[in-house]
């Protein structure tokens, strides 16, 4: 869904953009819809997983349920008619959603790790090394998008997606 609103958007770029300000804008409540029923269905499907791979997409899920509900602030360009570049200050809830992605990303990237050392014991080498993968795009993605690199936004979504897959 998200991918779909990227690519209709007016405005959205989003080697510029992360999927987040989606939430900004007349059909923000699409993606708010999304994070948050994404966030719910996790902490649906959580418990069955055990250990401490539930305990962290617990972590996730509320993390997504937060990052829904705690809007960022519009920024560079979108949504349209927004002027070029970061606000000048961080509203509370832009605050609320960067501290609650964070904290969500880091928990289903351990996620992909711990999931990865599971299957490794388990002699699934497959799902064994496609989980430390998944895991590395997230923590990968993340990286880049902080540093400012170039299209970091789009590494970051890679990153996500492939943790979330």
């Amino acid at each position: 869904m998200a991918l779909a609103q990227a690519a209709t958007r007016d405005g959205f770029d989003l080697t510029r953009h992360p999927l987040s300000a989606l939430g900004t804008g007349g059909l923000g409540w699409v993606q708010i819809t999304n994070f948050v029923v994404a966030g719910v269905l996790v902490l649906i499907g959580a418990p069955g997983l055990g250990g401490a791979v539930s305990w962290l997409l617990r972590v996730y899920g509320t993390g997504m349920v937060a990052a829904g509900l705690l809007v960022p602030d519009p920024a560079d360009g979108f949504p349209a008619g927004t002027p070029a570049g970061p606000p000048s200050a961080l509203s509370w809830h832009a605050a609320g959603h960067l501290a609650a992605g964070s904290l969500a990303f880091l928990a289903l990237m351990v996620a992909c790790f711990v999931l990865g050392r599971r299957f490794a014991r388990a002699g699934d080498r497959r799902d064994a090394v496609l989980s430390v993968v998944a895991g590395a795009a997230l923590l990968l993605g993340n990286l880049w998008a902080m540093s400012g690199g170039r299209a970091g936004t789009l590494t970051l979504a890679v990153g996500v997606i492939t943790a979330m897959l």
